[in-house]
């Protein structure tokens, strides 16, 4: 275990903030419940947004920008939304500061006519938008994404995993029917299952959220749902079909082939840097951060062994020859030669930062021709030659990412139950935690009533559900259609 790292066992909550801390990934900032990104933890998120920009594009959707203000006016035209989002938002009210014996203070004299809200979500002025930008079928579909940040006023923060402001995307399209944005939304739910589990190896349920889960403003909230290795879930991303909500509140219309005037059909969809919590909390260990192969900043890190400067140039000249012909074949590759720390020092700190393979050199290695090679996740060392070393990397890669995966889902095998009865769901989820299959009678009170006495929520109503046969709810003893997925979250 890591020195300043406490263990999982004993204070998970503790743990994850030692990660974040001793990984260099982010710090508190001098606003309460915000955070400053370090370079280690923007390099993580930098690789995940340059991998989904890439399927967003490949998807046909193109970016843009839309402004960091909403007027207060364009939240009340859609109800629910508004409902939603009320609590959350940070009001502008006024637009200059005054200089005065003790510093600054709001001028009285600047009073915004209209007050501006600091984007919570992006819908009303982007719906605003599209009133200018749509006029015919022949515009739509419009499948637009945005790179932001966000401010939601969160009372309890967490880094990463609950911010008052954070990083993210949103994806807002049009379409000319309801079919094609339910397509949409499904699509986009696909890209980010494959994301999180092809990329952050981490497994997820998609499912749909109940009406009391839904976003504001939607018709249905499509997600995924993934399991943090101390049993509570996370919803790592969503995707909604909001009908004609938002296009009716803007009066966002098209004339179809007919010559008929109709509103579009809408969907948003986003994920943030919510995901790098999720990472963090499914894969490390009680020595620090453990990143799957395809998302680290660095994937393989060298670090020399010497003790004369005779030793000195001739390790380095080593490294640098196999070096170069990793970074050739794609692999990202830190070479550690900072002479100040020792390199002892340096293995615990690549260690903590969770790099996926530790390439270790001294003399003696390279009179054999060979390196030391040391796995992050399992921690084993063997010694290769130095011939064909890129081709073995490039296959270690290959398998520490396959493995992290296989490794997180058989743990959520392991903490995923059924139950028949809602004492055996108590005793299960204080016992065990985890995802928990039961029979819902479909009714929010009921929902409501297992949330309040238990703090477990339905996370979704799966959509390929291995527990589809039709019982009764495990509270009301009313009839249910099929188990859908509870668990306490994030």
């Amino acid at each position: 275990m890591a020195k300043n790292i406490i263990s999982r066992s004993k204070d998970y909550s503790q743990w994850y903030i030692d990660i974040v801390k001793e990984a260099n990934l982010a710090d508190h900032s001098p606003v309460r419940g915000s955070m400053v990104i370090k370079p280690n933890g923007y390099a993580l998120w930098e690789n995940m947004q340059a991998v989904l920009d890439r399927m967003f594009k490949e998807t046909g959707h193109q970016n843009a920008y839309f402004p960091l203000f909403i007027p207060k006016s364009f939240l009340s035209k859609e109800a629910k939304h508004v409902e939603g989002f009320a609590k959350e938002c940070a009001v502008v009210t006024h637009s200059r500061l005054i200089a005065t014996e003790d510093g600054v203070e709001v001028d009285p004299d600047s009073k915004l006519e209209e007050e501006l809200i600091v984007r919570p979500t992006s819908e009303t002025i982007i719906w605003d938008t599209y009133r200018g930008w749509i006029q015919s079928h022949r515009d739509l579909p419009l499948l637009i994404n945005q790179w932001a940040n966000v401010v939601r006023w969160e009372m309890r923060t967490r880094l990463f995993l609950r911010t008052m402001e954070f990083l993210w995307q949103e994806g807002h399209t049009a379409h000319a029917t309801s079919e094609e944005a339910i397509e949409e939304t499904e699509k986009m739910l696909e890209v980010y299952r494959v994301f999180a589990e092809e990329y952050m190896a981490v497994p997820v349920i998609t499912g749909i959220k109940t009406e009391s889960e839904r976003f504001a403003g939607a018709e249905n909230t499509y997600c995924i749902e993934a399991l943090m290795q101390d049993g509570k879930a996370l919803q790592a991303g969503t995707s909604h079909f909001l009908g004609q909500n938002f296009a009716k509140a803007f009066d966002v219309t098209f004339q179809d082939k007919d010559g008929k005037l109709k509103h579009v059909w809408a969907t948003s969809w986003g994920v943030s840097t919510r995901l790098i919590g999720g990472l963090i909390m499914t894969h490390s260990d009680d020595d620090g951060l453990v990143l799957p192969p395809k998302l680290a900043p660095n994937q393989v890190v060298c670090v020399p062994i010497y003790k004369t400067d005779e030793e000195k140039t001739l390790v380095y000249d080593y490294i640098n020859t196999f070096v170069a012909a990793l970074r050739k074949a794609g692999i990202r590759v830190r070479t550690d030669f900072r002479d100040q720390y020792k390199p002892g020092w340096k293995f615990a700190q690549h260690e903590v930062e969770g790099v996926p393979l530790r390439i270790a050199v001294g003399p003696r290695d390279v009179a054999n021709a060979v390196v030391e090679l040391a796995r992050r996740d399992t921690k084993t060392k063997v010694s290769m030659p130095i011939e064909g070393l890129t081709e073995v990397i490039q296959n270690l890669l290959v398998t520490i990412q396959n493995d992290l995966f296989e490794t997180a889902k058989k743990r959520r095998s392991e903490m995923t139950s059924v139950v028949e009865s809602y004492d055996e769901f108590k005793k299960v989820l204080d016992k065990k935690g985890g995802f928990i299959y039961a029979h819902w009678d479909g009714t929010p009170e009921t929902e409501a009533k297992i949330k309040e006495e238990t703090k477990a929520t339905i996370r979704c109503l799966p959509l390929e559900n291995p527990y589809k046969e039709p019982g009764v709810c495990i509270i009301s003893g009313k009839p249910s259609k099929e188990r859908v997925l509870f668990a306490r979250a994030y």
